[in-house]
């Protein structure tokens, strides 16, 4: 689980939890929504929130596999924000994953 800044540091950050609970999501995409909360530090039931609300934007996609999910990322969907707009989904996956000496 993700630790808290120590008390001189300040608590913001670069990325939103979206960006990490979809990062996790890349990185293993049959990871339970208990185990990408885990990762990111936010309570399970935030983790569905966002999970919808990536759902609904149309950049994840839920499948069934067996007893468990599994998600697919649209990678070539738009970033939301309309500075951020010219770049795709997989722009951010890229860069943040090429970070960890992930490929994807």
């Amino acid at each position: 689980m993700t630790q808290p800044p120590p008390p001189h540091e300040p608590s913001w950050t670069f990325l939103s939890n979206h960006s990490r609970v979809l990062l996790c999501l890349s990185r293993r995409p049959d990871a339970t929504l208990r185990q990408v909360a885990a990762d990111v530090g936010i309570t399970e039931r935030a983790v569905q929130r966002i999970v919808r609300d990536l759902e609904d934007a149309g950049i994840l996609i839920r499948q069934r596999v067996g007893r468990r999910n599994t998600y697919k990322i649209e990678a070539n969907r738009p970033l939301r924000h309309p500075l951020d707009a010219h770049q795709n989904v997989r722009a951010l996956l890229d860069l943040m994953l090429t970070q960890d000496g992930l490929e994807h």
